[in-house]
Parts: C-alpha cells; sequence; structure tokens
C-alpha cells in the first residue's frame, strides 16, 4: 500500500482519486490547500482522514510515503524540492516545471536522494500510445508524425470580456504550450528523443501568454508536425505515418483507440480495453515502480521529461514567451 499526500483540489484532484481508488495498493492520506476550508471541503468528498495548509506540516507528518502535485505550474519545482528533500516519493502533474533549469534541480536532487520523480503525464502510459511502441517496427521508416490538440478554453470567454484567470497568466507558468502543446511533444520524445531542429511560431495574447501555436520538429529522415491552441477545436486526429503504414489515434491526449493501417491495405485494430478512469495507468505504473524500489520511470524516464522540457524552452525562445519562473 502506498499513502499519498496531494496538493490541489481541482477536477484533476478528483480525477487522480478516482483512478487510484480502483487500485488496492493506492490510498490517500492526506490533503493540503492553502485553506483548511477548502482542504477540508476536499477531504469529506474524498473521505481523506488528515487536512493541512502547510506542506511541510503534511511531508513532516509521517502520514505519506508519496506525494502527487497537482498546483500551478509555477509552484510545481518548490513543492517537489520540499518532498524530494525529505525523501518522499513524487508524481508531478504536466509539465513538471516552468522550465528545463528547474527540473535538471530536481532530478539531482531525486537521484541523490534516492527516491522517485516522475512526471505525470498520462498519455505515454495508456495501452493504446503502449500498442504504437509495441508495433512501431511494423510501419517501416517513419516520414511523419501529426499531433493537433486544440480545445477552446471556457476561461477564453472571461478572457474576452476583461476578466483573466490564471490559464492565461504568465506568473502561473501558463497557456496554451504549457497547458496542451506539451500532450503532442511527449509522445515524439518518447517515440523519437531529441529533435535535430525547432521551428515554432504562436499567437500571442495580450495577457503574455500564447493563446495557440505550430511547431515543427526536424528528425533524420521526417519531420514532426505539431498544432494547438486553447482558443479553437480540432477534431483531427493523431497519425504517425510511415513507408509500410501508420497508426492512427483517435486523440493524442488521451488516445483509446488505435489502428494500424498498412500500405498492403491490410488495416488492424490494435485498440485496447481502457479503463474509464484512465489515471489509473500512470498511477499503477507510479506505485509499481516504487514497489520494485525504482527510482525513475522508464516510459516517463529523466531524459524524456527534460527533452520536453527543453524542448518547450526553445519554442518559448522564439515565440517570446517569458515566465516570472525563468529569472529565479
Amino acid at each position: 500500500m502506498v499513502s499519498f499526500g496531494m496538493i490541489g483540489t481541482n477536477f484533476i484532484s478528483d480525477r487522480f482519486i478516482a483512478a487510484g481508488t480502483q487500485l488496492a495498493s493506492f490510498t490517500v492520506a492526506a490533503i493540503c490547500s492553502r485553506s483548511m476550508e477548502t482542504a477540508q471541503t476536499f477531504a469529506d468528498k474524498h473521505h481523506i482522514s488528515h487536512c493541512f495548509t502547510k506542506v511541510e506540516e503534511m511531508l513532516e507528518s509521517g502520514l505519506i510515503e508519496a506525494l502527487y502535485i497537482a498546483s500551478p505550474t509555477n509552484l510545481h519545482a518548490y513543492y517537489a524540492k520540499l518532498a524530494l528533500e525529505r525523501g518522499i516519493h513524487v508524481l508531478c502533474e504536466k509539465p513538471v516545471t516552468s522550465n528545463a533549469r528547474e527540473l535538471n534541480e530536481l532530478i539531482e536532487l531525486a537521484r541523490a536522494k534516492g527516491v522517485l520523480f516522475m512526471e505525470a503525464m498520462k498519455s505515454t502510459t495508456l495501452p493504446a500510445f503502449r500498442q504504437v511502441v509495441e508495433h512501431m517496427r511494423e510501419i517501416g521508416t517513419v516520414r511523419r508524425y501529426f499531433a493537433s490538440f486544440c480545445q477552446y478554453s471556457s476561461r477564453y470567454d472571461a478572457y474576452k470580456q476583461g476578466t483573466v484567470l490564471n490559464a492565461f497568466k504568465p506568473e502561473f507558468s501558463n497557456g496554451a504550450l504549457m497547458d496542451i502543446g506539451v500532450y503532442c511533444i511527449y509522445p515524439a520524445v518518447v517515440l523519437f528523443g531529441k529533435p535535430k531542429r525547432i521551428q515554432a511560431s504562436a499567437f500571442m495574447l495580450e495577457s503574455g501568454v500564447d493563446g495557440q501555436g505550430s511547431i515543427l520538429l526536424s528528425y533524420d529522415g521526417f519531420d514532426a508536425v505539431i498544432q494547438y491552441s486553447k482558443i479553437s477545436n480540432s477534431y483531427l486526429p493523431f497519425e504517425i505515418q510511415g513507408e509500410d503504414g501508420s497508426f492512427i489515434l483517435n486523440r493524442v491526449s488521451d488516445p483509446d483507440q488505435v489502428t494500424l493501417r498498412l500500405r498492403s491495405g491490410e488495416t488492424r485494430d490494435l485498440s485496447q480495453p481502457t479503463i474509464e478512469h484512465d489515471m489509473y495507468y500512470e498511477i499503477e505504473h507510479f506505485i509499481t515502480l516504487i514497489e520494485g524500489q525504482k527510482t525513475e520511470s522508464p516510459i516517463n524516464s529523466f531524459e524524456n521529461s527534460m527533452a520536453a522540457m527543453e524542448i518547450m524552452d526553445e519554442v518559448r525562445k522564439q515565440i517570446g514567451l517569458v515566465y516570472p519562473a525563468d529569472q529565479q
């Protein structure tokens, strides 16, 4: 049994618990929020025994073995450092930090303390994506990767009316790239590693963050074409093209259907049954690593998380997206 403490009481935290409770080895012992009232309301809803308003007190309570971080991105590195320093395993929501500098510091600390530190990028742990990894050779030489994640944000309506919510504030290390563009970048890194060249463009909002953007990642022999947006919708599938065939997945962020179409004309459905609360797979993977006394995920590895973060750093440099966290 792995006992979790949690930071964050938003809908992602609700989903985390809904998924985790399907595992016999999962329990949440404590929740931390800036407000005791908010913490207690969340605890009552999910039958959590202990509430805290100070992270340090939760981490030193002896109640938890692992920490799940679902705070605003600008606070990820701060909370993760507090936990890792105390020898507590960390599962941190994507993007794992604001920049590569912060991530490098956390990786070094996790290694020094001998504890598990993993970015909670669920898509790469899902059965559909694992099928792509398993059958990758069947499409032959890769010639194109195409990923689109464009999801109109409900908060954009408020933005257009003059109310800038956290999703569009640079002080929280937010914007379209960090919120949803990362879902397009991370699978490319897991499959192909770091690109040779990065070209990016974006539509910047007056608040200082990107509303949408496009990225071209150049590899030997092919490009990864990425488009992302929080100010428009897209319904395009996720596709990887090879000389002998292609994979078509229904979504890049949380795929549950995958088709292999070979140039010979053969079509195979590689979809696997997927649990409704699909954060289950990343939590199961994380707990299995703890139980096996592993300190790094082979899927959402330090190398993969760092490569994705370095890509986003370069994209932000090209589009002029700067966060206060970059100056610290």
